[in-house]
């Protein structure tokens, strides 16, 4: 068991994490594509891309006859944002207050209806992986690796824990727990009350994946990890056990790249029944009876990003930009829109009766979960939205990738 530390934060430095490869001239290829810079998430699928594909351009926005009406309650800046690091940096929310961290300023308290200051945590660090907010406290992690745990009123910081490697999912915390994802395929768990580890599970990593990964998703004694080989394991939350695993997509193909089958977005388990949902992006999206690991239905569409959950249906969106609906009992596709290809599409959210996506151009769309059909539309600034909007008491939250966080509620 190893002590957590009480000094702060160390300043992290600026680097960008590319998976093993396991061959010579894929090593070239990625490192001729570093020299150009990265683009963010999803760069990998970017830096393979045929030349039809790079001429594609995005999609047009078309116009249309908004039939929901949306305002936006309050915007602010909570910093320098993740640039072109893919960490999809989103807010989390506990007991009526917005928490948001940017890659350079640290991590903010907002309240959820005014966007007021609450508080601000002053940090040299990089932090990439969080917020995450729970029993009482708000937890983020860094580029170096370090866990920094706030008290969720104050702001003041209660203990500082370590893993070994980045960190740039957001901490899960519930049930005495702090669960933290570093890059490297680690999941190690620590005590809520003072940062000690309790234990850790790893997870080895194929030779090329998506950047960008999601934390894991509590259920009542376990917790649920979806895996960059495509997979999703259910671990006991007492001491990291695994009780089963079973695949999403099968990481065939004759190529590293035909192989990339991630499954970047936290598995989402129901509110209502014990069914846990998750998505690939090697277009495949699955339902699992949680408790065992039973497959229910599996469905030929989906992506690596975030699974919106409505009342009957849930809502994937596929690495083209496809935007689909899915039967929750049997996963049947009740409708589609394509009118987002090529746009960098983000995870969705669900808001009332609506879906809720981002894009690359900074643009909210809001879809109808009966159609799909284009209902709203508002754009949150320039800069890209890569991870899911939020939504909490009726309120959607959204933050673009240079640290601009928006509050939007529908009429």
């Amino acid at each position: 068991m190893t002590s957590p530390r009480t000094t702060s934060a160390r300043v992290s430095r600026h680097a960008v994490s590319v998976r093993r490869l396991g061959r010579a001239g894929m090593i070239g290829a990625l490192a001729l594509a570093l020299s150009g810079g990265l683009t963010g998430c999803g760069t990998v699928r970017d830096w393979f891309r045929s030349d039809k594909q790079k001429a594609a351009a995005p999609t047009a926005l078309a116009d249309f006859s908004s039939s929901a009406t949306v305002t936006r309650a309050w915007s602010v800046n909570v910093g320098d944002g993740e640039g072109r690091l893919g960490i999809r940096q989103r807010p989390a929310v506990l007991d009526g207050r917005v928490y948001a961290a940017a890659v350079e300023g640290g991590v903010r308290a907002y309240d959820l209806q005014t966007g007021a200051e609450v508080w601000r945590h002053e940090t040299e660090a990089r932090v990439t992986g969080g917020p995450g907010a729970g029993e009482g406290l708000v937890v983020y992690g860094t580029l170096e690796g370090d866990v920094v745990a706030l008290d969720a009123v104050t702001g003041e910081q209660k203990w500082v824990a370590e893993v070994k490697n980045e960190i740039i999912a957001p901490p899960t915390i519930g049930q005495g727990t702090v669960l933290v994802r570093s890059n490297e395929g680690r999941l190690t768990a620590f005590d809520v009350a003072d940062g000690e580890r309790r234990w850790f599970w790893n997870r080895d990593l194929p030779n090329l994946s998506v950047r960008g990964n999601d934390g894991p998703t509590l259920g009542p004694g376990y917790v649920f990890v979806g895996n960059d080989d495509g997979s999703v394991a259910a671990l006991a939350l007492a001491d990291g056990r695994p009780i089963w695993e079973q695949a999403v997509a099968q990481p065939d193909g004759r190529s590293e790249l035909d192989r990339m089958a991630d499954v970047d977005g936290a598995p989402v388990l129901d509110d209502f029944q014990p069914i846990l949902y998750a998505t690939s992006f090697k277009n495949q999206t699955v339902a699992f009876e949680a408790p065992s690991g039973r497959p229910i239905w599996e469905q030929d569409r989906g992506g690596s990003a975030r699974i919106g959950v409505g009342a009957d249906r849930i809502v994937v969106v596929d690495p083209l930009g496809t935007v689909w609906a899915l039967d929750k009992a049997v996963g049947t596709a009740m409708w589609q829109q394509s009118g987002l290809l090529r746009r960098g599409v983000s995870g969705a959210a669900v808001q009332g009766d609506f879906a809720v996506v981002g894009d690359s151009e900074g643009y909210l769309h809001w879809l109808r979960m009966d159609n799909g059909d284009f209902a709203a539309r508002e754009r949150v600034g320039r800069d890209p939205i890569r991870a899911a909007p939020v939504v909490t008491d009726g309120v959607l939250l959204v933050q673009t990738a240079d640290g601009k966080l928006s509050a939007y509620r529908l009429q």
